[in-house]
């Protein structure tokens, strides 16, 4: 959560835009990016991470190049909706290495959970270790043929 002291600028914004492009760029270059000194750049950096607002950098990696080739899109259904269970369901799916993203939602479905795998006998692997211990009303897996967008940088221009 921001700090409600702290105000985004249009240059706070730029500097976020320019690191969701190309998070590798170098101070330099993000400052002449930009449009501001090495340093003043620099001290924004140290506080748009202090605040939260920026969580750490990653890399763009091609999953299907290393044979992480099936997406799935698991949809659950649940009848349980305790704290106490729900805590346990959340520990239990993060431990399961195949999950890439996984949300709570509203609807009429409780859970979503983005997974990716090697085929379909790496679903099924994943499938069985997901039901193990839980009971789960309903589990629906939707098959990912082509990923049209995905990941794409958020259009922070409208925030201005």
């Amino acid at each position: 959560m921001i700090e409600s002291s702290f105000r985004i600028d249009a240059f706070d914004l730029n500097i976020l835009t320019a690191l969701q492009k190309d998070s590798s760029l170098s101070q330099r270059d993000l400052a002449e990016k930009v449009g501001l000194s090495q340093n003043a750049c620099w001290r924004r950096l140290q506080r748009l991470q202090a605040i939260g607002v920026i969580r750490g950098s990653h890399a763009d990696i091609d999953l299907d190049a290393l044979g992480l080739d099936l997406t799935v899109f698991v949809m659950i259904r649940t009848r349980h909706h305790s704290k106490e269970w729900s805590d346990g369901f959340r520990q239990h799916v993060e431990r399961l290495p195949e999950v890439i993203d996984f949300y709570r939602i509203g609807g009429d479905w409780d859970y979503l959970i983005k997974v990716v795998t090697r085929g379909m006998r790496g679903y099924d692997t994943f499938y069985q270790k997901l039901i193990t211990n839980f009971d789960l009303a309903t589990v629906t897996g939707f098959f990912s043929m082509e990923a049209i967008i995905n990941g794409r940088p958020v259009d922070l221009s409208r925030l201005r």
